[in-house]
């Protein structure tokens, strides 16, 4: 082998995230699993939770300057699609299942419960941004994240079965504005966006194992859960508000370009227009299907 080709081995290795391509297969076997045994659904949420994460991280790694308008619009369509998710869908649910147990305050426990947690796991795990570690901290936060979140669509799905795609699909509408942010920032580090296929494929490799087990049908522990679930969403979903204010990441990208002032106010309008075209969409969705 030539100085030449072994250089271009080395490149490519290097470009290419071995954890990365490690989740794409695991989700590629678990995925066989969920078509045979019937988590139909939880298959086609997973695999677009992938597309979409995998897509939005391609753009960001060709992108050579972040477009704060794109994220802006991204992140207000993916918010308010959860926001109107979790709230249509969920809460509903776990309010039904805790007035069938006794009280619906069972779900408002299980909101508050996944508020509290999601909001604590994320403050705390951002204290590992100050840690000098080995690893790359935003691919482990979003897979952190994707894990999780399939966990609890899972569980969800699980649970309830007749529950429609909508839901699901609403709810990894955020996985392409994220993939095209956090493969901005690798870029910016120097470093290999593939490793986001990890977290891509992370809402299957945890959904379709969850969507598989059995689920005991408590009315009090699936109110619980329901709320948990609406609770640990709303989070996800205030948290990817677009915020356009003096220290945001909308802020930095924004100060990299000429009149920073004015266009950070006129992507105020965008934030709170995106936002509400996020939720219209998921209601016109639910009263077409």
């Amino acid at each position: 082998m030539s100085v030449n080709q072994a250089a271009g081995v080395t490149g490519l290795r290097q470009r290419l995230s071995l954890l990365g391509i490690a989740g794409v297969v695991a989700l590629l076997g678990l995925s066989v699993a969920g078509i045979t045994m019937g988590a139909e659904k939880v298959f086609v949420i997973s695999w677009v939770a992938f597309a979409a994460m995998a897509v939005g991280a391609w753009l960001g790694g060709r992108t050579a300057e972040t477009n704060p308008s794109r994220l802006v619009w991204g992140y207000g369509l993916a918010s308010g699609a959860m926001i109107t998710s979790a709230a249509m869908f969920l809460l509903p649910q776990a309010m039904g299942l805790g007035q069938t147990a006794g009280s619906p305050r069972l779900g408002g426990i299980g909101v508050a419960a996944g508020i509290a947690i999601g909001y604590s796991a994320h403050t705390i795990s951002h204290r590992l941004t100050h840690v000098d570690v080995s690893f790359d901290v935003t691919t482990l936060e979003i897979t952190a994240h994707a894990l999780s979140a399939g966990l609890i669509i899972g569980l969800v799905y699980a649970s309830m079965p007749g529950l429609g795609l909508l839901l699901g699909l609403a709810i990894v509408s955020h996985k392409g504005p994220a993939g095209y942010a956090a493969a901005r920032r690798l870029s910016r580090a120097d470093k290999s966006a593939t490793a986001l296929l990890l977290p891509a494929a992370g809402v299957g490799i945890t959904a379709i194992p969850m969507a598989l087990l059995p689920v005991p049908q408590v009315p009090a522990i699936n109110a619980v859960v329901f709320g948990f679930a609406a609770g640990i969403f709303l989070h996800v979903a205030m948290d990817f508000l677009p915020k356009c204010e003096a220290g945001s990441e909308i802020d930095e990208v924004v100060q990299l370009q000429e009149g920073a002032h004015h266009l950070l106010d006129e992507l105020r309008t965008h934030a709170v227009a995106s936002t509400i075209v996020g939720v219209l969409a998921v209601v016109a969705a639910w009263g077409l299907l």
